[in-house]
């Protein structure tokens, strides 16, 4: 049904704007036949709004993905770095979550893992909204920032790593199967922030999946079966990206492709020192506005990266 909404929504859109450029057809025509000045300069306004519209429904056909209309998970790590890679993932989640925002999505904290000294060791948000997968899969990958460490009297320069993962959020993947039997469950006290009840019951779940290793923990929710349902989600979707990855670095191994995904493998540098400048390697968008970056403005970074994941596909 959700589908089934989304595809009425999409196909509604559409015929608006086939509606909107044939009305704006005829007006031009009647603005040129009469010379009306001040109505030529109203469609010239529109003419720019259907324009972008356009933009943003070619940019829509490019999320062709399987899963590309999913609600998504987004986890953030800190790497190599120390309390500054803390505090550069930190500085992700925000960014991100401002991103999310941006768009009128719905932003959900799903675990986090505060630094001992500043930052987060890790965090995990649940995005909701049309194509949320699709767009935030363009920022999967290792981030590293350069610049003059806050964390110590030298104010040398540093540099940080953090990984993002990006999954989409399904119930139905046929490519995902998950045994009871390869389970384990442990329960233990919230630690977070939250209402009454919550830090005094072991209200937080951890689940481990045996067979590869993933643990996912979610202490969110005020009663442990919100988190335990929750927390299968978010293993859902991890074994799912865990799947579509194999598969993704199969096929650029048979292409002759094949790049490990490690941390000298960045995706994207932040430069804060000695210049200003924020450089994505996949495509080599770049721009000097970092500022406005860390607070959400990465829609030209994931744009680019979808046109050149489409022109090498």
């Amino acid at each position: 049904m959700q589908r089934l909404t989304r595809l009425k929504e999409e196909v509604t859109a559409w015929n608006d704007l086939e509606r909107r450029i044939a009305s704006a057809a005829e007006l031009i025509e009647l603005a040129e036949l009469e010379g009306d000045e001040s109505l030529t300069a109203d469609l010239a306004a529109e003419v720019q709004a259907i324009q972008r519209e356009v933009a943003q429904r070619e940019l829509e056909i490019l999320l062709s993905g399987p899963y590309d209309d999913r609600d998504a998970f987004l986890s953030v790590q800190a790497g190599m770095g120390g309390t500054d890679a803390q505090d550069w993932a930190a500085m992700l989640l925000r960014m991100y979550t401002r991103w999310a925002e941006r768009r009128g999505y719905t932003v959900n904290l799903i675990d986090m893992s505060e630094g001992e000294e500043a930052g987060i060791k890790s965090a995990t948000i649940e995005i909701r909204g049309p194509y949320a997968y699709g767009y935030a899969r363009a920022e999967a990958g290792v981030h590293r920032l350069i610049r003059l460490s806050p964390f110590n009297a030298a104010h040398t320069r540093q540099t940080s790593f953090a990984r993002v993962e990006v999954m989409p959020e399904v119930d139905d993947a046929p490519e995902v199967e998950i045994k009871p039997e390869d389970l384990r469950i442990d329960v233990f006290r919230s630690g977070g922030h939250g209402g009454q009840g919550v830090n005094t019951t072991d209200s937080a779940v951890r689940i481990t999946h045996l067979p590869t290793g993933i643990v996912v923990t979610c202490q969110n929710e005020r009663s442990q079966l919100q988190n335990r349902e929750l927390a299968m989600r978010v293993l859902r979707a991890r074994l799912l990206e865990r799947e579509l990855q194999r598969q993704a670095e199969e096929r650029a191994r048979l292409r002759g492709e094949y790049r490990e995904a490690a941390f000298g493998n960045q995706m994207r540098t932040y430069y804060l020192h000695p210049s200003t400048l924020v450089k994505d390697h996949r495509t080599d968008y770049e721009t000097s506005n970092v500022q406005a970056v860390l607070d959400g403005e990465i829609d030209p970074f994931i744009e680019a990266f979808l046109r050149a994941n489409v022109r090498e596909t």
